[in-house]
């Protein structure tokens, strides 16, 4: 692994911030944790004073040093990829890489994995959606931070259409987005 290069690790802002909130007001001593995306491993270190069961996963090595100089157990991955199948969380937290971004404004460096949405900013939340029923328990729950700039519609009806309902659970306005917290569980109704 390579030394920890702190430039590479997304620094905690408004959007860490309101989801930590959210996240330490969710969270029971009883809940098996998941953080994806950990960056520099603030919520999931907070986690773990809630919950001795907290995991941390990021795909940028240099998040994964600086998470670990935390203390928290970090496994790099890329999103759910090297999860054991057989652990399930109670509670999932993803601040995801929601900024809409088209290729020629990409900057090809690790931070980019913690900016860079896809052209809608869905990208990696889609594919967050697609694996989430595998790891989350089945009355768990997961609270997910996104942008206005994302599209709220647009991010519930993903959800909607993998079996989940999600509902608003914090906003905050900024100056050119609002950041939204979603909390989602399994739509039990449909199973």
């Amino acid at each position: 692994m390579p030394a920890e290069d702190a430039t590479q690790v997304y620094q905690p802002e408004s959007d860490t911030y309101l989801l930590l909130k959210c996240a330490i007001a969710a969270a029971k001593p009883a809940d098996t944790i998941l953080e994806i995306g950990t960056g520099s491993g603030l919520i999931a270190h907070e986690m773990s004073k809630i919950s001795e069961k907290t995991f941390a996963v990021d795909i940028n090595p240099h998040a994964c040093i600086a998470a670990r100089k935390l203390g928290l157990e970090v496994i790099r991955s890329d999103l759910f990829s090297a999860l054991k199948n057989d652990l399930k969380f109670t509670l999932v937290l993803f601040n995801p890489p929601y900024l809409p971004t088209r290729p020629e404004e990409r900057i090809d460096d690790w931070l980019e994995y913690a900016l860079d949405g896809g052209i809608t900013g869905r990208s990696t939340i889609e594919k967050f959606a697609d694996g989430l029923g595998a790891v989350m328990d089945r009355y768990g729950r997961c609270l997910l931070l996104i942008s206005s700039l994302t599209g709220i519609n647009e991010v519930s009806a993903c959800f909607k259409s993998r079996g989940f309902i999600s509902f608003v659970i914090a906003e905050e306005r900024l100056e050119d987005e609002t950041l939204y917290v979603l909390q989602i569980s399994r739509d039990l109704c449909s199973l």
